[in-house]
């Protein structure tokens, strides 16, 4: 019934340094749901632990979905009377399960030399056991009676609902204070989740790591970019090769960060909506070579600006 996709790519300016991918991404389908998850390592210097940091975060996203859907009438039925208050209880129970998998993934790996050979011994000893695994995390669950996602950190996720309009329903980091970077580290990690549900089904849901969306000029032609990906799934097996390839491309000329993407739909719901789909890619291109003209012509007006400031006396035709 479900079907979706899922593609980590390391960043090429850690390609270049030597160091492991940060990201960690995975999709899973079920009788009754799907799940599509990213996290990103924050992989700074305390933070050197922060790849298995993402993997366990969404491996226990993972569980704990699985967990309420055992009984899968029951979790929908609680769910549609309280959404709100399902989703806090899932994320309160996803920090749980990724603290204690973080605490037995340490007692099975003591430090090394090597990871405490950067600090001084005073340093080591200030660093939490959290921050040393931070990392973020994004989760999309597409259900057969509803859709829900939620997310800490920086990253997108983006619903395209059954007109083919593109959204991003979480604001990133928009709980997050001033100069903090949301973390599934973070002590009031709880308080930093945003979601989202929605009981209409969309015709596809993604989320990817920040090094997408900042390998875009706008955050239209990132939104365009997903319409453009929802009216190619039905051709999953060419899909997976061509988006591998993009998501290369895109960090290797673009951000050169980790990229992950992951993304859910309902195949036979995609296919009856498939031309609506193409209509709008078509009216995003253009939209989107207006949006290049434009910034075109604001340019060369700006250009003007500032040949006139440095020579007032220019005759312009």
């Amino acid at each position: 019934m479900y079907s979706g996709f899922y593609h980590s790519v390391i960043g090429a300016s850690h390609t270049a340094k030597g160091t492991v991918c940060q990201d960690f991404s995975d999709f899973k389908v079920y009788e009754n749901y799907a799940l599509a998850a990213v996290a990103d390592g924050h992989g700074s210097k305390k933070h050197f632990r922060s790849d298995v940091g993402a993997r366990m975060a969404v491996a226990a996203t993972v569980q704990t979905v699985a967990s309420y859907y055992a009984d899968a009438p029951a979790f929908e039925e609680s769910f549609e009377r309280d959404p709100k208050r399902l989703i806090r209880k899932i994320e309160k129970q996803i920090i749980s399960r990724w603290d204690r998998a973080i605490l037995r993934h340490l007692q099975e790996n003591p430090f090394t030399a090597l990871e405490r050979a950067p600090f001084s011994e005073e340093e080591f000893e200030d660093i939490r056991t959290e921050s040393i695994y931070g990392t973020t995390l994004i989760a999309v669950v597409y259900g057969r009676k509803f859709t829900f996602g939620i997310q800490i950190g920086d990253g997108s996720m983006v619903v395209i609902d059954q007109d083919a309009q593109a959204e991003m329903p979480i604001i990133d980091d928009e709980s997050c204070p001033a100069n903090l970077t949301a973390s599934m580290s973070n002590s009031n990690a709880i308080d930093l989740f945003n979601s989202f549900y929605t009981m209409e089904a969309p015709l596809a849901v993604f989320v990817s790591t920040d090094g997408l969306y900042t390998s875009f000029r706008s955050s239209e032609d990132f939104l365009d970019y997903h319409t453009i990906i929802a009216s190619h799934l039905g051709q999953l097996g060419e899909f997976d090769k061509v988006i591998t390839r993009n998501l290369v491309k895109r960090t290797n000329f673009g951000t050169q960060d980790d990229i992950s993407m992951a993304g859910a739909f309902d195949p036979q719901f995609l296919a009856q909506h498939l031309q609506i789909l193409r209509t709008q890619v078509e009216k995003n291109k253009r939209r989107a070579e207006m949006r290049k003209a434009e910034q075109a012509a604001r340019i060369q007006k700006q250009k003007l600006k500032n040949q006139l400031r440095r020579n007032p006396n220019l005759q312009v035709e």
